[in-house]
């Protein structure tokens, strides 16, 4: 079992980190071959709209994506984690799904399996947010979920986090570490 952890953070060592360590700690103590992607490291250049990945459903930009695609192909399990930024993904994270374009091309336009194979796999999403509000994670869980859905990846569960903003905050939330660890253990069990 190969879990595959995405931070679309831009912030090292910050609350949406600590949670998908956990999370990814979690998976581990399963068993579960861990990787974990920091998107902020890399270079990954915005879609094109070019339409190229539209005859062989591979994206014509040579970059980091083409890492985070094979990663993602071999993966059982993703963890994408995002902190909330006005009402949505980080830029980092909507980067790499808008390069799902590509993905997108070869399920819907090439009738092919989007990540190499058609096994089943699942997919957590984490995010924190500073605001309280109601709604705060609609606009983010509509992407994922939109994304995990093109990508073949079952929805399987989340994480959100209202009210944590400051760097570590969520250290003192009463059980999120383990509420993130024990989410890792099920992500890989269930």
């Amino acid at each position: 079992m190969r879990v595959l952890g995405i931070s679309g953070s831009p912030r090292r060592g910050g609350n949406t980190d600590l949670l998908l360590a956990e999370v990814m700690k979690g998976a581990e103590s399963q068993g579960a071959e861990a990787k974990t992607i920091i998107l902020n490291d890399l270079k990954i250049t915005p879609c094109q709209h070019c339409d190229a990945c539209f005859e062989a459903g591979v994206c014509k930009i040579k970059d980091d994506m083409q890492m985070v695609y094979a990663e993602m192909e071999k993966a059982d399990r993703i963890v994408l984690a995002s902190p909330v930024h006005f009402l949505g993904l980080t830029a980092q994270a909507k980067a790499m799904i808008d390069r799902g374009q590509a993905l997108w091309a070869r399920k819907y336009i090439l009738k092919k399996p989007t990540l190499g194979d058609s096994r089943p796999r699942k997919g957590l999403f984490i995010a924190v947010g500073g605001m309280k509000l109601a709604h705060l994670f609609e606009p983010s869980l509509a992407t994922v979920k939109a994304f995990f859905k093109v990508i073949d990846v079952e929805y399987a569960a989340d994480l959100l986090f209202p009210g944590v903003d400051e760097k570590g905050a969520i250290k003192k939330h009463p059980d999120a570490l383990k509420q993130a660890f024990t989410a890792g253990q099920n992500l890989v069990t269930e």
